[in-house]
């Protein structure tokens, strides 16, 4: 062996991880309080997600009743978690120039085998058949509670990030890992590993926060800077994270005033 690849700290770690297999798994770092109190936010954007979308049976009616879209917009702590250290460097360390938050859900995998629209597998740039040498956007899923074989933890296909087609049903059966992880963890990964939700077989529902980061060609979600106002966050990292730098320009005249604002 003549050369070999450094990994010395977690993100390192981390980052060789998804090159090669397109998954890793990370401690986020946060305290026991944190985490019941991230727990207590996650139930109170999930009744005001649901009262200003029109309560449970206007949700189910679209298949959304087990998620939170944008939950930052309604409990600060999810901007924190947005904003996560370990998370913020492995992104700028895997996309090259620029990271957007793209989106950020609260996703719930329901008890006793309840239908679930995360089951199937997918990439987390949906119906896309391409490779790229580099990643487009990194998935980093929060697990807000311990993810086990019984309640459904997150599936993997290794290295399908550099395949371009979904493998056979035999080789998917096969090959595909679970993931198991404790509260407190963020699986991390590339948006073109094929993954799915398991099964959850018991009484209780798993969630988790799943945060996506993209290079700024990649349409957002949900546009942030509008969906969250103009005055939501001031310092400009933070702003150039959700997106408010790189707006679409709605007219020639704001797309030169964005260009003059620039020079």
């Amino acid at each position: 062996m003549i050369e070999q690849t450094a990994s010395e700290t977690d993100v390192d770690y981390i980052c060789e991880s998804i090159r090669h297999l397109g998954y890793a798994v990370i401690d986020a770092g946060y305290e026991s309080g944190w985490l019941e109190a991230l727990s207590d936010a996650f139930e109170r954007a999930r009744q005001r997600h649901r009262s200003k979308h029109g309560g449970v049976d206007a949700l189910k009616a679209v298949d959304e009743h087990n998620t939170i879209r944008l939950p930052l917009a309604y409990e600060p702590m999810f901007l924190e978690l947005a904003t996560n250290a370990k998370i913020i460097e492995t992104c700028r360390r895997l996309i090259a120039g620029y990271v957007v938050l793209n989106q950020q859900n609260g996703v719930i995998n329901p008890p006793n085998s309840e239908r679930y629209n995360q089951r199937a597998w997918h990439r987390d740039l949906p119906y896309q058949h391409f490779v790229s040498s580099r990643p487009l956007a990194i998935n980093a899923l929060f697990c807000l509670d311990p993810f086990t074989i019984e309640n459904g933890a997150t599936k993997v296909l290794p290295a399908s990030h550099r395949q371009e087609l979904f493998p056979s049903d035999r080789f998917a059966e096969a090959e595909a890992v679970t993931i198991t992880a404790p509260a407190g963890s963020f699986i991390v990964l590339d948006c073109m590993v094929f993954h799915s939700g398991g099964i959850n077989m018991t009484d209780r529902p798993r969630r988790a926060v799943n945060q996506l980061y993209s290079i700024p060609l990649l349409r957002q979600q949900i546009d942030l800077p509008d969906a969250l106002g103009e005055n939501f966050v001031t310092d400009n990292e933070l702003r150039k994270l959700l997106g408010y730098d790189v707006r679409t320009p709605r007219s020639v005249a704001e797309y030169l005033a964005a260009r003059a604002r620039k020079s």
